[in-house]
């Protein structure tokens, strides 16, 4: 939709309220012919338990894939990121950043298992670090690199250092979520409130433990387990060549079925912009600013037009806002 940013003025400062208007938009139209396709098979006798399934994971499939795309290009494409998302996905992450730098040089064609192509610094050194002998880390020598130096030296095992990430996370979670989910009930402060505050802090501070936790073990299962076994001719190369991270982008985003249906699709609506901010630029030539206002403008109009007409067709705590605003 948007070409890349030539010399002359720029654009672009506006594309997150953009593509946030774009999702609302979309969201809006897949759900009405979802409900007339809806209407259609029940009034026809036709409608199946496998189209309930998917509705009731529409949002944690829009969400998984949102999320895989951000994860995806915090590995390959950081730059597509806002800075803020950077560093909170790295935080969260907890991984050496020389693991990162493998991966990308992996992807590049620098770091080859079987060949010396002057890479065995790379890891060599975190592997003196962490106190494993230098050679794991070394591409010529060690073919794959062991799961244990992803662990971080403490444990072969891949379901004690998944474990290990899961309580982290959760932790670093729950510190953040609790104060936020009391400061919510302030207004009636009593024990129950108080209660509610530590059971949503523990879901969804679970969540993000289970999130982290999945990346983690997906990625060791598929390489070192799983992979190799029903896929005995595929070289280590392939798997550590993008792959692995692929298969735990993907399936790392349905730890959000942990969270209650409405958090679901809040979630949704959150990641999918800055899902679609990867996709395109963020700078642009100004020739081309047109086509954002086009955009931006058309999803506008079928977000109030939703709302005059059903308001229940705009979603969320946005559409509750919004149905009160024009109320």
């Amino acid at each position: 939709m948007l070409n890349i940013k030539n010399a002359g003025p720029s654009a672009g400062r506006t594309l997150d309220l953009t593509l946030f208007a774009v999702t609302r938009a979309l969201d809006v139209v897949i759900g009405v012919l979802w409900s007339r396709r809806k209407a259609r098979r029940v009034r026809t006798g036709r409608w199946t338990g496998i189209d309930d399934s998917l509705e009731g994971i529409a949002d944690a499939m829009a969400f998984s894939l949102a999320s895989g795309s951000i994860m995806f290009a915090w590995f390959y494409r950081p730059e597509q990121l806002p800075r803020t998302y950077n560093k909170w996905i790295t935080d969260m992450a907890e991984i050496d950043s020389r693991i990162i730098s493998a991966l990308r040089r992996i992807r590049s064609g620098e770091f080859v298992y079987g060949n010396n192509t002057g890479q065995a610094d790379l890891l060599g050194s975190l592997c003196k670090d962490v106190g494993l002998p230098e050679v794991l880390g070394d591409p010529a020598q060690t073919v794959p690199v062991p799961c244990k130096l992803v662990h971080g030296g403490w444990t072969d095992s891949c379901e004690k250092h998944a474990a290990w990430r899961f309580w982290r996370s959760w932790k670093a979670a729950f510190l953040m979520y609790l104060p936020l989910n009391i400061l919510v009930r302030l207004r009636r402060p009593n024990v129950r409130s108080f209660v509610q505050a530590l059971l949503q802090s523990a879901r969804s501070s679970a969540f993000l433990g289970a999130f982290v936790a999945i990346f983690y073990y997906s990625v060791c299962l598929t390489r070192t387990r799983v992979g190799p076994v029903l896929f005995p001719k595929v070289s280590p190369m392939v798997w550590d060549n993008q792959l692995i991270v692929k298969i735990g982008c993907l399936l790392c985003g349905w730890s959000v079925l942990i969270e209650s249906p409405p958090r679901r699709s809040e979630m949704s609506f959150f990641v999918a912009p800055r899902a679609l901010g990867v996709i395109l630029p963020r700078e642009y030539s100004k020739v081309y600013q047109w086509r954002e206002t086009v955009a931006f403008a058309l999803s506008f109009a079928i977000v109030m037009t939703a709302i005059r007409e059903n308001k229940a067709r705009v979603r969320g705590v946005f559409g509750r806002l919004l149905g009160g605003i024009t109320a």
